[in-house]
């Protein structure tokens, strides 16, 4: 029995590491010693500052030990050596040679046409390095949202017109206008739902029901167009709510019904602007539309980014607060938060206001009915929703009425008033 040769120096059991190609197995073969001792002694001098070769790592970057790999063992193109261990005999001659090939890593790799990152995923190894990559996509979703925008705004020659203000506007008003749940690209059909319902339904009933709350509204000096989230019934192409993946019932492509659903969006803030002489304008994401909601956002601040009279909301998160005097307002979605933790969000989020007001309230949709409550001082209330039901919810026993209101509010008295529309269907009316 011929008796293998122990590393009595840090420096032999690196060459025995390097040519036993980063394999503690072969190691412990090649010196006498057990898999254990050849770890802990590996670990030991990489703690130390050494640079020893592992197996997986170096096969992958193309610097694996062992012997040296003949012309014949050497890999194709595309390919690297994962693997390289020899057998010696006692006086260190190579008897036998075993070489791993496989093929390489795709470095650069470079999304398909239409395609955007969905996720990536690695596999590493003790010491960090990466071995295996692997690369998610998806259809862009944001490919349409383009192509609307650009649809949307290229009548409008990318700029808004700015018309003469109200010459009575009162600067101690204020009027909200919310806008929940509008579901604007959503089709029921009547006979299976109550009420039949699409883009050019929801068009006319989004613009008849304010174009009446802004003839009955005083003319206050400030207005907010606040939508309270789900303006748009999808978010992309998939028609699926975002995180469940519930399919959708749509009508028409989602390239048209943002550009449809961008017009309505302009339309409105201009009426509104005709009795007020500031608008401010926030679309806030709901579970339906997060990224169609603040892609319509960004349409708007450009369009009205020279305006005199009208601001868009732009800061990111769930929620919009403003002040106005002795008043403070919030208004989120509401499919984040329980209306307790509205009340608090408000204070949190806006101290100083809080401390410095005396009438807070605070709006959310997501519902699709009214709610109010007193929550620390806090008025919080949810509203109607214009849209009429989908197959979803009629089949799920939901009833609530429709409508859309408008609310005013003093900066010193608190509100003054509120106007309400109903909003019925043809065969509610006959």
């Amino acid at each position: 029995m011929v008796s293998r040769p122990v590393a009595s120096t840090d420096e032999e059991f690196a060459a025995a590491w390097s040519r036993a190609g980063g394999s503690p197995q072969r190691v412990s073969e090649l010196l006498g010693i057990n898999v254990r001792t050849a770890y802990k002694r590996r670990n030991r001098l990489e703690a130390a500052g050494w640079s020893l070769p592992t197996g997986r790592t170096a096969a992958l970057s193309g610097e694996v030990g062992g012997p040296p790999i003949p012309p014949i063992g050497r890999p194709p193109p595309g390919f690297v050596v994962r693997r390289n261990s020899g057998e010696y005999d006692a006086e260190g001659n190579l008897q036998r040679q075993w070489v791993e090939t496989g093929q390489g890593r795709a470095e650069g790799y470079e999304l398909p046409e239409g395609h955007e990152l969905k996720g990536e995923s690695a596999l590493l190894d003790a010491n960090g390095n990466v071995l295996v990559r692997w690369v998610k996509t998806r259809e862009g979703a944001t490919s349409g949202l383009i192509e609307g925008l650009r649809a949307a705004f290229a009548e409008y020659a990318g700029a808004a017109q700015p018309a003469a203000p109200p010459a009575d506007a009162d600067a101690d008003l204020l009027t909200v206008y919310p806008l929940p749940d509008l579901h604007f690209g959503m089709y029921a059909w009547g006979r299976e739902t109550g009420a039949d319902y699409d883009t050019d339904i929801a068009e006319a009933t989004a613009f008849d029901s304010i174009a009446d709350l802004v003839a009955a509204s005083k003319p206050s000096g400030t207005a907010v167009v606040l939508g309270l989230g789900d303006y748009f019934h999808a978010n992309d192409l998939k028609a699926a709510t975002p995180e469940g993946g519930n399919r959708l019932d749509v009508d028409g492509r989602w390239p048209k019904v943002f550009a449809a659903g961008a017009r309505l969006a302009v339309k409105l803030v201009d009426l509104v602007a005709t009795r007020h002489e500031r608008v401010l304008v926030a679309f806030l994401p709901g579970n339906h539309d997060p990224d169609a909601a603040t892609s319509l956002t960004v349409a708007l601040a450009l369009f009205y980014g020279a305006h005199p009279r009208v601001e868009v909301y732009q800061e990111p998160g769930v929620a919009w607060y403003h002040r106005h005097g002795l008043v403070l307002l919030g208004a989120t979605h509401g499919h984040t938060m329980k209306p307790d933790r509205m009340a608090m969000m408000l204070a949190a989020d806006r101290p100083r206001d809080w401390g410095e007001t005396r009438f807070r309230s605070f709006f959310f949709g997501h519902i699709h009915r009214e709610t109010a409550e007193e929550v620390g001082g806090v008025r919080i209330e949810s509203f109607r929703a214009p849209a009429a039901r989908d197959a979803w919810n009629s089949s799920m026993g939901f009833r609530s009425g429709r409508a859309l209101s408008a609310i005013t509010y003093h900066r010193r008295r608190g509100e003054i008033g509120r106007h309400r529309v109903e909003i019925l269907d043809s065969r509610q009316v006959s």
